[in-house]
């Protein structure tokens, strides 16, 4: 089963690649304090600019990132030139079978076809190997200024299907079982993140639902309107907005 965004290609994110390593913020420290070290040697698909790949290299795994776009990874490798970055796809892994302990995919199974990537995960883990699929999403249905925000968007992209989200998904699960791995859980938890206007502008000029609206003109013409709302309605900084990081984690069997 593919899923995919109809009014946007993940392609296009590294058109926003400077915002993405300047203003998205990656998965918070405490994430990788509640995980810990999950194996030695680590493939982070959709890894984008790096941030799992370089949280867990940082506990000391053997982390390779793999993206399709080339702009993303450089904007990565800028970050953490010690880490290993390599174009590729999720659903035709460049890998020997049995290549890692544990393969990762952050904030991006839905650009995937499920199905296929599940497999090839399966695949390069080791018997036993753990896939471990975590998102980190601001909260929307909780937090006003992400509310207003997303009205701002939908007033100018109506069909945006990303909107209200509330931090948690099992897209993945019918993937991961069909496929054949075990032993699925699930966990979460809620942390504040903090942002100056400037940096939850960029943020959501990283958003799919902006980068939908193509035109650098009508990109601009959106962060204005962002920028006087802010101004406006939450003058206050900085801005204190809830996230949720929730994740699936499951096991190849021995």
């Amino acid at each position: 089963m593919t899923t995919h965004v109809p009014n946007f290609s993940s392609d296009g994110f590294g058109e926003a690649a400077d915002d993405y390593a300047k203003h998205r913020p990656g998965f918070p420290p405490s994430f990788f304090q509640r995980i810990g070290k999950p194996g030695n040697r680590l493939l982070d698909l959709g890894s984008g600019t790096g941030t799992l790949a370089r949280g867990f290299a940082a506990l000391g795994c053997e982390a390779i990132g793999l993206d399709p776009d080339e702009r993303m990874l450089t904007a990565a490798r800028a970050m953490a030139p010690s880490v290993e970055f390599k174009t590729g796809h999720a659903e035709e892994l460049p890998f020997d079978d049995a290549s890692f302990d544990v393969v990762t995919a952050g904030q991006c199974w839905h650009w995937f076809d499920g199905d296929r990537a599940a497999a090839e995960c399966y695949r390069v883990l080791v018997p036993g190997g753990i896939i471990l699929i975590p998102i980190f999403c601001y909260l929307p249905l909780e937090c006003p200024i992400a509310k207003r925000t997303e009205d701002l968007i939908l007033e100018r992209n109506p069909t945006w299907p990303l909107a209200g989200l509330e931090g948690r998904t099992r897209r993945s699960i019918p993937h991961l079982e069909g496929a054949g791995f075990t032993n699925l859980t699930e966990d979460e938890y809620d942390e504040v993140i903090e942002f100056s206007h400037a940096a939850w502008r960029g943020r959501i000029r990283a958003c799919n639902g902006v980068l939908a609206l193509k035109t650098e003109e009508k990109i601009q013409e959106y962060d204005t309107a962002l920028a006087e709302l802010l101004k406006n309605e939450f003058p206050s900084e900085p801005l204190k907005m809830p996230h949720r990081i929730f994740w699936t984690r499951a096991n190849k069997p021995v």
